[in-house]
């Protein structure tokens, strides 16, 4: 290929290449190694009311329930998350159901207690609100998003399963299962699902919260090639949610996170699909303004009347990351590429990606090459391991240069505050990835508010993904970060830019991603949530995910 001119001697590139690798390395060896505290001290999580709570359950389920002088077992469980503010939160015990059998008699207890509350005298101080959690994966950064201090977690993680169908159409997967262990079963029989990109995020959590894949191109999103729903519901009875079967709570399962009951298992389509190709660019800081420019050129592809330059469905991508390094003192860029079917040449480049502006760009060195999906998968979770403090925050543009420009600015503008404050091991990174409104449209119907909205522009979900060593910088990095959207949001709203999406998956704590999905949806989601859980238990009796709101009263 043919490289810019840059003038800068062979010597020093070569240093560059090997400083990058260093970095790469030390970022990955330092995620790593970061250590869990020990837990000793944990009775003071529980109430009296708690421990009763437990001693039924217990009772019931004397083979599924983790107390804290279980040390070991309770530390492993505590210890999974992937962030590690969500590891602080210690629950008072941890019921880790064998079957959906045993989940529905644990949810049948919870909503007796959730009941029992609720009569009680509030002069008492008894609180209704956060009994119990629930994880799958537990691959959010938010504190409490899957994780209860002093209450019940109920922990999904052996409802692990993956069988794909024996004609290779669909695959049922257990809700506590994660994305690594659906593709490496599915690549042994050349399948694959609309699923997630990092190999370590929970089948559950995704799903629930709408979904992006590298399929996205040509099926939609995750949420919306989901054929049925294995639901635990408050009364604790099990039902399955289909478009024939509770078609309402099907539908507003597709992105309406855990307000309707407790997802046990999914049946996902899966397609034929081989070796695909993916991987890394990795760029120097300088090059971000061309990175920028490559970015909305090739996603306006989408928009062109250029027939001659279509967006291939086999394209995903790209993510455009743009990371500050403060251990380092040093930005860098990394843009992911990936094409979903294998290139009859695996040594070259796809077409797609070839006539785009990111071939031309130089870079230190790519990771691009033909390989499995749990392979790219892993590549994308390597980047960002669990042991780290971790932030999101989250806003959606249009795919116009000049607030792609203002987003950068965004992102550039906290650095100089990151590096007064000196926060220790900090990674402070902007995302910027492409969804596309026939995107909205393959699949079945969901309630995300993007199928019939009038969008027919290409759209970029702008997001931040923080993490840093420790918890005195809690609060100033959460701050940094709601700062840093709001500034893109109201560079937007001012040019008439933004849109109201919130990809909930991605939202910081501060954020209401349902309001977003508009009114209607909204009112339907709440009249689906009052009509499989009346009393209410997954809005005030869970905690974690993004809740409702108000739910109406019926007439």
């Amino acid at each position: 290929m043919t490289f810019q001119l840059l003038s800068i001697s062979a010597t020093a590139t070569l240093l560059l290449i090997i400083a990058s690798n260093y970095i790469l390395h030390y970022v990955r060896s330092v995620l790593r190694g970061a250590k869990r505290p020990n837990r000793t001290d944990l009775a003071s999580n529980s109430t009296e009311s708690t421990v009763l709570l437990g001693n039924s359950l217990a009772s019931a389920l004397p083979d599924s329930i983790i107390f804290p002088h279980d040390a070991a077992a309770f530390e492993q469980s505590v210890n999974s998350y992937w962030a590690q503010q969500e590891c602080e939160v210690i629950p008072a015990c941890i019921v880790r159901p064998r079957d959906v059998q045993q989940l529905c008699t644990a949810v049948h207890i919870l909503k007796s207690e959730y009941d029992e509350r609720g009569k009680k005298d509030s002069r008492e101080k008894e609180k209704v609100e956060g009994m119990f959690a629930i994880r799958s994966g537990g691959h959010s950064p938010v504190s409490g998003a899957a994780s209860i201090r002093g209450g019940v977690l109920i922990d999904l993680s052996l409802f692990h399963e993956v069988t794909p169908s024996e004609d290779g159409s669909s695959v049922v997967i257990g809700a506590g299962a994660k994305w690594v262990n659906v593709s490496k079963i599915l690549d042994e029989k050349g399948l694959a699902v609309t699923g997630g990109r990092s190999s370590a995020v929970g089948v559950g959590g995704l799903t629930l919260g709408g979904g992006l894949s590298f399929f996205s191109p040509r099926f939609g999103l995750v949420c919306s090639n989901i054929i049925s729903y294995e639901v635990v519901l408050a009364s604790g009875c099990v039902a399955t949610a289909s478009a024939t079967t509770n078609s309402d709570l099907w539908q507003a399962l597709k992105g309406g996170s855990n307000n309707f009951g407790i997802v046990t298992r999914i049946t996902a389509r899966s397609f034929r699909c081989a070796k695909i190709w993916s991987g890394f660019l990795y760029l120097p800081a300088f090059q971000a303004t061309k990175v920028l420019a490559a970015f909305h050129e090739f996603v306006n592809r989408a928009n062109s009347g250029d027939h001659s330059i279509r967006y291939d469905s086999q394209a995903a991508g790209p993510i455009a990351c743009f990371t500050y390094l403060q251990q380092l003192g040093i930005e860098a860029v990394a843009v992911n590429l990936v094409y979903t079917n294998t290139p009859e040449d695996g040594k070259k480049w796809p077409v797609c990606w070839r006539t785009s502006s990111f071939r031309s760009l130089w870079r230190l060195w790519s990771t691009c090459k033909v390989r499995t999906l749990t392979s790219a998968t892993d590549e994308l979770n390597a980047l960002n391991p669990p042991g780290r403090r971790q932030a999101f925050g989250t806003t959606t543009i249009k795919n116009d240069p000049a607030t792609l420009a203002a987003a950068h600015c965004a992102y550039r503008d906290a650095i100089a505050s990151i590096r007064r404050k000196n926060i220790k091991g900090m990674s402070w990174t902007l995302v910027l990835q492409p969804l596309l409104p026939e995107w909205f449209r393959k699949g079945d119907p969901n309630p995300l508010g993007l199928q019939n909205d009038g969008t027919d522009e290409p759209l970029v979900i702008v997001s931040f993904t923080v993490n840093w060593a420790e918890r005195q910088d809690d609060e100033f990095v959460a701050a940094t970060t709601r700062q840093a959207v709001e500034q893109i949001e109201a560079t937007a709203t001012a040019k008439n830019t933004g849109h109201r999406y919130r990809y909930l998956n991605y939202c910081g704590e501060w954020q209401k991603p349902l309001e977003g999905y508009g009114e209607e949806n909204l009112r339907f989601l709440r009249e689906v949530a009052r009509k499989y859980d009346p009393g209410g238990l997954f809005q005030k009796g869970c905690v974690g995910g993004f809740k409702l709101g108000s739910m109406p009263s019926e007439a």
